[in-house]
């Protein structure tokens, strides 16, 4: 999803978000291990100053995202991990036929 895109949706003010390529503005860098992870709706969360949450989807992670946003307000921190972690495996790259065994 392009950003510009979900910042209009949210109605929330772009004014840290810049062009692709361009030095985006981070309020902070967290570990995602710091993060909570709500298995319900596939979210990590981490609390953010203005009372709300700074959230990032685990489809996000896997597409290469590290930037979780807070819903209420303009900040946006980046998320470090290891994108290795999140890698999805093809079904053709690693085929598990049944093997069937005579006895």
């Amino acid at each position: 999803m392009d950003m510009f895109c979900l910042w209009d949706e949210l109605n929330v003010p772009s004014t840290n978000i810049y062009k692709e390529g361009e030095k985006m503005s981070f309020y902070d860098e967290i570990e995602l291990e710091d993060f909570t992870f709500d298995a319900d709706f596939n979210l990590y969360t981490f609390p953010c100053p203005c009372g709300d949450r700074f959230e990032i989807s685990l489809d996000d992670l896997r597409s290469g995202e590290d930037v979780a946003r807070c819903p209420s307000c303009s900040l946006i921190v980046r998320v470090i991990y290891d994108e290795d972690d999140f890698l999805e495996v093809e079904e053709d790259e690693n085929p598990s036929a049944p093997v069937i065994i005579a006895a």
